[in-house]
């Protein structure tokens, strides 16, 4: 038999307080050598419905050539829970399925040393499945959304725990909304730290802050780890922030729906 017979087709869904991510992955006969077949992302509305969601999802699986009946199967994270019935609802509605959720009970591949294994956000959970599948461990993930989380995994596939910060978008919206003499600026790179206008040291703070203290963050992380460990980043800023640092070994914006797709397959 053909080992890259197409199985069936996988819908993940990583739901964030931000933004919403969807993957396409045809499953193989082979297993967890799976790449995203299409990705999207699309902003978090907690407002919206099941049908306004579908919509979007539907156009954006035929603007890339994928029949919505070509699903088969679904998994799904979620940081925001008003959002995972909305999609539970979607999934069953449109698509026939009852989803896969990640939480409690799933089989992941990893033991978590957190003293409350039910505390750590299901794509926290993803990210160190993927980590440990493409890149092996020891490692730390730095994970760059509404808030930036670092996370750290060993080389025996534990999860040994993490930090969370404020997201860049959201110390800037902070600074915005609580200071009347500033406003938004663009999260881009200033011509020094030192800022001769209030755009230009806002930057500064923002992005040329932030970096060093991602890289603080690395810096104890690795010390604390015993050293050698590989640097792995996600989300929506890592480009940004990987032009101060030159630290990431590997930047890869499809570390969550890659988890969730190696997650199915250990559960299916």
């Amino acid at each position: 038999m053909n080992s890259n017979l197409v199985l069936t087709m996988l819908l993940t869904l990583d739901i964030g307080n931000t933004n919403i991510a969807f993957g396409v992955f045809d499953q193989k006969k082979d297993g967890y050598e799976v790449t995203p077949k299409a990705t999207w992302r699309i902003a978090s509305e907690i407002g919206r419905m099941s049908d306004e969601y579908s919509v979007m999802l539907r156009n954006l699986l035929l603007l890339r050539g994928i029949e919505p009946g070509d699903i088969k199967a679904v998994i799904l994270c979620s940081g925001v829970p008003p959002l995972t019935k909305v999609f539970v609802d979607l999934c069953s509605i449109y698509f026939g399925i009852d989803p896969l959720i990640v939480g409690t009970g799933i089989k992941t591949g990893i033991r978590i040393l957190y003293d409350n294994p039910r505390d750590v956000g299901s794509d926290r959970i993803c990210d160190a499945v993927a980590t440990l599948k493409l890149y092996g461990g020891p490692a730390i993930i730095v994970d760059f959304g509404t808030a930036t989380v670092f996370d750290a995994v060993s080389g025996e596939s534990d999860y040994l725990g993490g930090a969370i910060a404020p997201g860049v978008n959201v110390s800037a919206d902070a600074l915005f909304h609580n200071a009347s003499q500033l406003r938004r600026v663009e999260l881009a790179r200033p011509s020094s730290a030192i800022g001769k206008n209030t755009v230009h040291a806002m930057q500064s703070g923002l992005v040329l802050g932030y970096a060093d203290m991602v890289k603080g963050m690395i810096s104890r992380f690795d010390i604390e780890m015993g050293g050698g460990c590989k640097v792995v980043a996600t989300g929506g800023l890592a480009d940004l922030i990987e032009q101060e640092l030159e630290m990431f070994d590997v930047v890869n914006p499809d570390l969550t729906l890659v988890g969730l797709c190696i997650i199915y397959c250990l559960n299916s």
